[in-house]
């Protein structure tokens, strides 16, 4: 019994064994005589007949003194399971119970027996809910490599009507690669900008993010974006960040001065949103890129510009370097851009 250490004792195997011991001192034999027969030390045997210390390895049966009884447990899935009580949430049953002057654990002890016995199970009229996973994590090195779009209101003098500005964003170097504004939102207008963006850019193939609207994931649009070699993945329902980059273009197109109350016309609405594209694309200098043009990221003029402006900080900082506290900071573009990182990613990131 003692001899097999790999194996976890029972309590009742003690206890058989504490009487087998007890029996043979009795009968006149040793109790450490005892104790070689059963393959435990005397130390072992005084151990389990105090009630000390049992048995500390990881999954060894334990006393633990508030645990419920086989009788409690039996108990709650009785009432839980009974007739009266099987239409009824362990709240209510609770609660019932106690008006009667019965009390058989709290409500979170209903949930954990019943779980454990395979009886909590969804049972109503409408769907079950289910977990929204993430969307997949997308790594930007270049240009054209990963995109995102979405489609934007835009006020007209008529309230209620609206013309639509279809945007798509190159995630790494922020700048527009395709738009158009319609009447609708419709997947048709989708899947003509699409269709003269790839052409554009003699592209054979790119990921693409969008939200979970109906012209991002009808099947014919689908369709016509895996023909264009275009990777779809798509954000969560009502989560705004996971489609971060093309939601901070339509604020900071939202938030400009010039930007207007309303729209006369289509027109209007298509000469406006040109300029400021013309605007954003090429005199823009952007934040989240170390304050170069969307055009220059993308065409990799970026460089060369960053280095100059590193150089002429170089060149002051050698001359006069009482001035500065620390060691020069560089000015540095990101080369990686990640869209919907993991959570892995995020994890060593902070770490």
């Amino acid at each position: 019994m003692g001899g097999q250490r790999g194996r976890l004792i029972t309590q009742e195997e003690r206890k058989k064994a504490i009487c087998l011991i007890e029996e043979a001192k009795t009968k006149g034999a040793r109790i450490s005589k005892a104790c070689d027969c059963l393959e435990i030390s005397v130390r072992t045997f005084k151990r389990w007949k105090s009630g000390r210390i049992i048995d500390q390895r990881k999954g060894s049966e334990k006393n633990i003194p508030k645990k419920l009884t086989s009788e409690e447990r039996q108990a709650i899935i009785d009432a839980c399971c009974s007739k009266e009580y099987q239409d009824l949430t362990p709240y209510e049953i609770q609660v019932i119970l106690l008006d009667a002057k019965v009390y058989l654990g709290s409500v979170s002890t209903f949930y954990r027996v019943l779980r454990s016995e395979n009886k909590v199970h969804f049972r109503g009229n409408t769907r079950k809910g289910t977990k929204k996973h993430r969307p997949p994590e997308r790594v930007a090195t270049g240009p054209n490599q990963v995109w995102a779009w979405d489609i934007t209101y835009l006020k007209t003098s008529v309230a209620g009507m609206y013309f639509y500005l279809y945007t798509i964003i190159d995630v790494w170097s922020r700048k527009i690669v395709g738009w158009s504004i319609e009447n609708s939102e419709n997947y048709e207008h989708s899947e003509h900008l699409f269709k003269r963006v790839m052409k554009a850019h003699d592209l054979k193939k790119v990921f693409l993010h969008s939200d979970n609207g109906n012209p991002m994931k009808v099947g014919t649009m689908l369709m016509t974006l895996y023909k264009l070699g275009i990777i779809p993945s798509f954000s969560r329902p009502r989560v705004s960040n996971d489609n971060a980059y093309i939601e901070s273009f339509f604020k900071t197109l939202k938030y400009m001065k010039s930007y207007p109350k309303y729209f006369e016309t289509i027109i209007d609405a298509q000469y406006w949103v040109a300029d400021f594209l013309d605007w954003y694309n090429d005199r823009h200098l952007h934040s989240s890129i170390a304050y170069v043009t969307p055009n220059q990221k993308h065409s990799g003029e970026a460089e060369s510009i960053i280095a100059a402006r590193n150089e002429v900080k170089r060149i002051a900082y050698e001359a006069k370097r009482i001035r500065w506290s620390s060691k020069m900071a560089e000015i540095i573009s990101p080369q990686t851009v990640l869209l919907n990182p993991s959570l892995e990613t995020l994890e060593l990131e902070a770490s």
